[in-house]
């Protein structure tokens, strides 16, 4: 069982992780143990960088991880991941979302966007275990888009020495009940994806 655990989940405003890390707080408190949680999401509506850091303990202080204390960094772009790397502890675990969203430098301006191979070195580089997933397809199998966070928690739950089904409960609370199914293949393809 975890007794502490910094996360820090980044990517791209809209991507759906502001309603990820509100979820996986509420799991650090459905498995009994203290839980906070801090954002920050700037021009997250016009594609910004989005940040929510999340920290599961028996007594949380700060909401917020320091730079090189995140044990899991959980990225829904895969640029994001490299830009937030230096936040992972040495030996963490990076779980990143394989989509590349161009960011305005390089759509309109001179940047280039790095090839993935690149990133993925990058990441490997300082973590002790990534695990990449394709998740945008996988949502759109389980029939919407939006489930992204869903498979992305559904792929963290696999991760980590915790019970898969509270997430999954914890992600079903969160739904409306409209969208309750969707959520349940999108959970099962993502623990499939990370497995």
């Amino acid at each position: 069982m975890i007794e502490r655990l910094n996360m820090l989940f980044v990517g791209v405003g809209g991507q759906g992780i502001l309603t990820a890390s509100d979820i996986a707080a509420q799991v650090g408190l459905d498995l009994g143990l203290d839980a906070k949680k801090s954002e920050v999401h700037g021009f997250a509506q016009r594609g910004g960088v989005v940040e929510s850091h999340v920290r599961w303990a028996s007594s949380v202080g700060s909401p917020t991880c320091e730079k090189g204390t995140v044990d899991v960094l959980m990225s829904f772009e895969l640029l994001e991941a490299a830009r937030w790397i230096e936040w992972l502890k040495p030996g963490g675990a990076v779980l990143v979302n394989r989509q590349q969203i161009m960011p305005m430098s390089t759509s309109v301006g001179t940047a280039i966007y790095p090839e993935e191979a690149q990133l993925l070195g990058e990441l490997r580089a300082r973590a002790g275990r990534v695990v990449v997933v394709d998740a945008l397809p996988l949502a759109k199998e389980a029939g919407n888009a939006r489930t992204v966070n869903t498979i992305m928690l559904a792929a963290l739950s696999t991760m980590l020495d915790t019970d898969p089904g509270v997430w999954e409960t914890a992600i079903l609370n969160r739904v409306p009940e409209r969208y309750r199914e969707v959520n349940e293949v999108a959970f099962r393809l993502g623990q499939k994806a990370a497995a």
